[in-house]
């Protein structure tokens, strides 16, 4: 009797945290998703038109996100039910306590690393190429590997976030050096001097990437895969490398949302596989949902590789060291 009451009540409390109301959530009436993805209004007006129930998106920078949400939350009047953001970011939201624990079945179909976490859940990866304008690079000209960057018929036609500062590059470039994409350290030392040497145009972020290349004010640059997407018809391709790294995005339940049913709706609709194949056919994100990739020529065929999240203190190491590098 006494294990059947542990059971019992085992099963009550997990009923408890995950089971959501959907008549409720209709009452509530609404849903707020604090996010740092770009470009996904038209999936929050297609969860508005299925559910009934009003999806708000706010985009935060990442630079922003922490501050803006831990300055909400302590005062009590954190306005988001979900949020979506960077891995490191959510990880201090969790420890902050922000966060709740979410239902894994939600995540069946995914990879095991994706739900190895009991509050965030990774659904995708912002993956990261060689992008170029295909009516000016042709033929042999197309790079096919990350070397090809460093060919000094490239020098001034590149552009790249920002190495020293733009955390997720610099993120990137520690991957491609732990993922051992260039067979040593000092063949990736290499790499990085090589293509310092080309003199890159740096930006802040990955957002102001493709218009140099739409242009034509640059040929080519690290940036990502969506923009052929969501910057269609511009004449953007990628290199097609046999391996892209990225970094995982993930998205968490908040704690004290005064909206709970609307939330634990929104959390498993945004998880669903209709959602996904939504989230690569218009946003060109790299979704973690079995079978669904974005409609971009040969992506299917990429060995898309999460990057490890590094910490504020290895940031600003490797910042420093690739400004020495970068800015020589």
């Amino acid at each position: 009797m006494k294990k059947l009451l542990l059971v019992m009540i085992f099963f009550l409390f997990s009923f408890a945290v995950y089971s959501f109301d959907a008549d409720m959530a209709k009452k509530e009436g609404q849903v707020n998703l604090y996010a740092n993805i770009t470009a996904i209004e038209p999936l929050m007006e297609k969860f508005t038109a299925d559910t009934g129930i009003k999806g708000i998106y706010t985009r935060i920078s990442t630079s922003k996100y922490l501050a803006t949400v831990l300055t909400e939350y302590s005062a009590g009047k954190l306005q988001a039910d979900v949020v979506q953001g960077p891995m490191p970011i959510l990880q201090i939201l969790k420890d902050k306590g922000v966060l709740k624990k979410y239902d894994k079945s939600y995540l069946k179909d995914y990879p095991d690393w994706a739900k190895s976490d009991d509050y965030i859940a990774a659904f995708g990866i912002e993956y990261v190429a060689i992008i170029y304008n295909k009516e000016l690079v042709k033929g042999d000209d197309i790079p096919k590997k990350y070397e090809d960057l460093t060919d000094p018929k490239w020098k001034n036609k590149i552009v790249m976030p920002d190495p020293a500062s733009h955390a997720t590059t610099i993120s990137w470039l520690v991957g491609l050096k732990e993922n051992n994409i260039f067979g040593s350290n000092e063949a990736w030392m290499d790499f990085l001097k090589k293509l310092a040497a080309n003199k890159p145009m740096f930006v802040k972020s990955f957002s102001p990437t493709p218009a140099p290349i739409e242009s034509g004010e640059k040929l080519l640059g690290i940036s990502m895969p969506k923009y052929i997407i969501t910057k269609a018809p511009a004449p953007l391709d990628w290199a097609k490398t046999d391996t892209l790294l990225g970094s995982p995005r993930g998205i968490a339940l908040v704690e004290k949302s005064s909206r709970p049913n609307a939330a634990e709706l929104f959390f498993k609709y945004w998880l669903s596989a209709s959602n996904m194949q939504m989230l690569a056919d218009k946003v060109g994100e790299y979704v973690l949902a079995k079978g669904v990739f974005p409609p971009i020529n040969g992506i299917e065929k990429a060995k898309v590789l999460p990057i490890r999240e590094l910490s504020d203190e290895e940031i600003k190491k490797w910042g420093a060291e690739f400004k020495k590098i970068f800015y020589n």
